[in-house]
């Protein structure tokens, strides 16, 4: 209802009242009714009574009028509240006034209320993205659903992994989105099986663009305020490349037991026949003593291999870097693995550079690099073939260069990127050759972590491999 319609009838009312008035007084003196009836003083009366009601109504419409005008300046927020100075006012401005200040109330009680869920919003969507940031920074696969099985949230790895669009796959059932029915089976009954706060771990292979993985699936149930589940993480973490190298360990213990055992049983045996005399004359001795000595060197450079990467790993090695060169400690290498070589009637072709040209380094760690080198490429060089050992000088590139290569089986593409790692062997040359996958490892250490040089790795199957490095050239 408008306010000018309010003081209408306000106004209404206040005329009534006079004339109601008016009326009582007739009522309560019959008397005084009876006398007007004929004469002049019922005329006066009537007169009196009409000039009564214009009067009651002139001042009930300004009344109306003034409150009108307060109401306006109140509602314009001209003024807080209507004026209750006039005693005409008083009763409806005081009630006017207790009616704005309850609405206020109201308002302010609102205008708090929705600050605080403003503030609510506000923090959940900081605690919601900073969520979503965790979750998409973790390298692991993360999937979250909801209590109907529909995607709520993923990240990049696990649309890597599942081969799917991240953007497009929220909130949209995980049947539809996973590959993989294991995986959502295994969802749904983690959701189903309401374990508040259960958790399940599950290793499961899986098939994914880059081919075969082996994953640990961690399974938790996500509970609402009533402590029912409403919602499943999975996190897929891949375990393939820890349970290669967990299988490449436990070779390496057998290939180490093996390594080490065979040149043992050897030095044994000649040291027997030794002394049970079967050496009768002079040449057959020294020959024994060859063989002895030729596996007691194998030995050691095994032994020497796996202190040295345990040592430059830990950092415990002492360095003694002072300069020399790579041509020296090629030709001392040559000495030891002539022997090896000889035996398979390989032959080793030196190209040797000027010894001028010079190096800082550790002799004894590099010349334990260049052996590893040696050994490698006669080990896996047919009987027959040739070994090259070459050392070379680049003056504008301020370098030193040993390489060395051979007319061996060769590695394939696919493993050539590993051959440095401790313990990775090429499968297809395991059958040729025993060995550990400390080798190249040891190479690697000394002359990228111990001297800041560079590994070199080239080779194509059948044809054979070149291995070697790159040094500081010094002045």
């Amino acid at each position: 209802m408008q306010r000018g319609t309010i003081l209408n009838l306000l106004s209404g009312a206040m005329l009534a009242g006079g004339v109601y008035l008016l009326a009582g007084v007739l009522y309560a003196n019959p008397s005084l009714t009876m006398s007007l009836k004929g004469g002049v003083w019922g005329v006066i009366l009537l007169a009196l009574s009409a000039g009564l009601s214009w009067w009651l109504t002139s001042s009930m419409q300004k009344s109306g009028r003034e409150l009108r005008r307060q109401l306006e300046c109140v509602s314009n927020r001209g003024q807080s509240r209507v004026d209750c100075s006039r005693p005409d006012l008083r009763p409806v401005a005081k009630a006017i006034n207790q009616l704005i200040e309850e609405v206020e109330q109201t308002i302010n009680a609102a205008n708090l209320k929705t600050r605080e869920l403003q503030i609510e919003l506000k923090v959940a969507n900081a605690a919601r993205q900073h969520a979503e940031a965790i979750i998409y920074s973790i390298s692991d696969a993360v999937l979250v659903t909801d209590q109907f099985d529909e995607m709520m949230l993923a990240n990049d790895a696990a649309a890597r992994t599942f081969d799917f669009d991240l953007k497009g796959s929220r909130r949209s059932p995980i049947d539809r989105v996973l590959g993989d029915q294991r995986i959502v089976e295994m969802v749904r009954d983690m959701r189903q099986s309401d374990s508040r706060g259960g958790r399940r771990v599950v290793e499961h292979e899986l098939r994914t663009p880059a081919g075969p993985r082996t994953f640990k699936v961690t399974l938790s149930t996500v509970s609402d305020q009533s402590e029912s589940a409403c919602g499943v993480v999975a996190v897929l973490h891949d375990m393939t490349r820890e349970k290669e190298v967990a299988q490449m360990k436990n070779d390496f213990v057998s290939n180490v037991s093996h390594e080490l055992r065979t040149p043992l049983a050897s030095i044994r045996a000649y040291v027997e026949m030794l002394i049970d005399g079967e050496a009768s004359d002079e040449k057959t001795r020294d020959e024994f003593y060859e063989v002895i000595q030729n596996e007691a060197g194998r030995l050691g450079r095994l032994i020497d291999n796996i202190l040295n990467i345990s040592r430059i790993e830990s950092g415990l090695v002492k360095v003694n870097k002072q300069p020399l060169s790579l041509m020296v400690i090629a030709k001392e290498a040559i000495e030891v693995i002539a022997p090896q070589a000889a035996l398979k009637n390989i032959r080793i072709e030196e190209k040797l550079g000027s010894m001028i040209y010079q190096t800082l380094g550790d002799r004894d760690m590099l010349y334990q690099a260049m052996l590893n080198l040696l050994s490698n490429a006669v080990k896996y060089t047919p009987d027959g073939g040739t070994v090259t050992v070459q050392t070379d000088v680049d003056v504008a590139g301020r370098t030193v260069s040993a390489r060395i290569s051979d007319t061996g089986v060769g590695i394939g593409p696919k493993d050539l990127p590993f051959v440095f790692d401790k313990f990775y062997r090429a499968e297809a040359n395991n059958r040729m050759a025993k060995g550990t996958g400390l080798g190249l490892s040891l190479v690697k250490h000394v002359v990228e972590v111990v001297h800041q040089g560079r590994t070199i790795a080239q080779s194509e199957v059948g044809k054979g491999s070149t291995f070697g490095f790159e040094l500081e050239l010094i002045d």
